[in-house]
């Protein structure tokens, strides 16, 4: 039987799954319609992983997490900046 990570990467092949990935930093901020938009920065890459909730989440940093994402890019000040959107995050 397939587990939910492995339907969605069988079904999404832009997808990326890594497991154990420790964070180093987690913030959060209001966004729009009462979003919170989640930034982590994980050991060992440069780019941030991003994804949004109803509700603030538990504070990451320290922690080892799965997370199964997309490469994408945010333009700043007429720069492009390669970003993660997290679909999938989960305590490891």
């Amino acid at each position: 039987m397939k587990s939910p990570v492995d339907k969605l990467l069988g079904t999404h092949q832009d997808l990326i799954h890594t497991d154990a990935m420790k964070v180093t930093s987690h913030t959060h901020r209001e966004d729009n319609d009462n979003w919170f938009l989640h930034t982590l920065m994980i050991e060992g890459c440069d780019a941030p992983f991003k994804f949004k909730r109803k509700k603030r989440y538990k504070n990451l940093k320290g922690k080892l997490v799965n997370m199964t994402y997309y490469v994408d890019c945010d333009i700043v000040a007429g720069f492009e900046i390669e970003t993660m959107r997290v679909v999938r995050i989960k305590l490891h």
